[in-house]
């Protein structure tokens, strides 16, 4: 989640863009400033996330697809806003980026790509299946111990942001700049 956020105070009113009206959805709770020792604690596990993913050496597309498709599974507007900016930002496709939802009906991922979007399903909806064997068995296929435990770190913190984004709608849809 981390960098650009727009809270409360800018999220009031209607907005047009082009020749359609947009309606804003109203901001539950500034959650930045009402918890803000929290949200800076967020802040460190994101940090430690990405340094975990550097340290591996995960590719950086597969890294915001990830986000992305959490994003989408939980329903965090303003998460799939900031990280589809970040990842054209850095090269990704907008095919692919437009097929992310339906990507196991796709011919646009590699099969390590997609072993990573099958376990961050699981992980993000593990109360469905608790994670099956079969994902993990999937992901620890493709990837190192070491890459799994990357993987892992990065969806528990992109879960943990939707979690925040979603409940509060702290942060604007749409206001997030690179």
């Amino acid at each position: 989640m981390t960098t650009t956020q727009t809270t409360s105070a800018q999220a009031a009113g209607t907005q047009t863009t082009g020749t359609q009206a947009t309606v804003q959805v109203p901001v539950r709770l500034d959650f930045d400033s009402r918890a803000s020792a929290f949200s800076r604690a967020m802040s460190h596990l994101d940090a430690a996330a990405t340094k975990e993913l550097d340290r591996v050496g995960f590719d950086s597309r597969l890294r915001e697809l990830v986000r992305i498709r959490a994003s989408q599974l939980n329903g965090c507007a303003y998460c799939i806003d900031m990280h589809t900016k970040d990842a054209r930002a850095i090269g990704e496709t907008e095919q692919r980026l437009y097929a992310l939802a339906a990507w196991a009906e796709t011919p646009f991922f590699t099969p390590r790509e997609r072993a990573a979007l099958a376990f961050t399903e699981s992980v993000t909806l593990m109360a469905a299946e608790h994670v099956p064997e079969r994902a993990y068995e999937a992901v620890a296929a493709e990837f190192t111990a070491d890459e799994v435990a990357a993987l892992v770190s990065l969806i528990v913190t992109i879960n943990a942001w939707n979690a925040i984004g979603v409940s509060t709608r702290t942060w604007v849809p749409g206001s997030y700049q690179l």
